[in-house]
């Protein structure tokens, strides 16, 4: 199957692509999308967090659980909106907390694009969802094919952080190596559990300080 994605995610996830689960989830994703409902993020933008961070710059792993579902949010990268949108409760939370940890502010929008072309794979457990309609694509194979995602970082690319955040995203704890990969996990910083342990979580300058540990260019949060 032909998949518009960047050549290094292609090469490395194209035996995924061939799996019947995969062929099942694109003939439900394309369905979705032709049925006149509204589908975010759009389609273009559903393999963002892949073309803007190929496999080989991967030096740090955020993962979220499926895209924002209101109008002008989703364009393919966890916990990230577009330009000009006002900033969802959890992106504020993580700005805070940058703010907190490394003493200065993060950027201003709610676009981390710019995080992503620094290595920061900001991928979403589930890449579609109905509009208003939170989950409303989940268990229809994203989550196959998003742990193949994380195996096959796990596989190419050492020395990676990963930052889980709530319960969820821990869960994918047991595909890494912690013998060659940092693992931070904390409360999710959604306001519903912020206060429980994302902040003062310190990940942002954990992160750096391994990257320079290891050899790499910390990331500027």
């Amino acid at each position: 199957m032909d998949v518009k994605i960047e050549q290094s995610w292609k090469d490395a996830l194209s035996n995924e692509f061939n799996k019947d689960y995969f062929k099942n989830l694109t003939d439900f994703v394309r369905g979705e999308y032709l049925s006149g409902k509204t589908i975010y993020p759009a389609a273009k933008n559903i393999f963002n967090a892949f073309n803007l961070c190929p496999l080989s710059d991967v030096r740090v792993v955020i993962i979220g659980q499926d895209p924002y579902h209101e109008p002008g949010q989703a364009h393919g990268l966890c916990f990230s909106v577009e330009n000009g949108v006002d900033l969802p409760p959890s992106l504020i939370n993580i700005y805070k907390e940058i703010e907190s940890d490394l003493g200065h502010k993060s950027i201003t929008n709610g676009d981390l694009t710019a995080w992503a072309k620094q290595g920061v794979l900001l991928l979403n457990a589930t890449l579609t969802v109905r509009a208003h309609a939170a989950a409303s694509h989940v268990g229809h194979g994203w989550e196959t094919f998003t742990d193949a995602v994380i195996k096959t970082v796990a596989q190419n690319r050492k020395n990676v952080v990963y930052m889980l955040w709530g319960s969820f995203a821990q869960r994918k704890a047991e595909m890494v190596d912690k013998n060659e990969n940092l693992v931070l996990t904390s409360a999710h910083p959604s306001p519903l559990s912020a206060y429980r342990g994302f902040f003062g979580n310190h990940h942002f300058s954990r992160a750096n300080e391994y990257l320079i540990q290891h050899g790499q260019q910390p990331i500027n949060w």
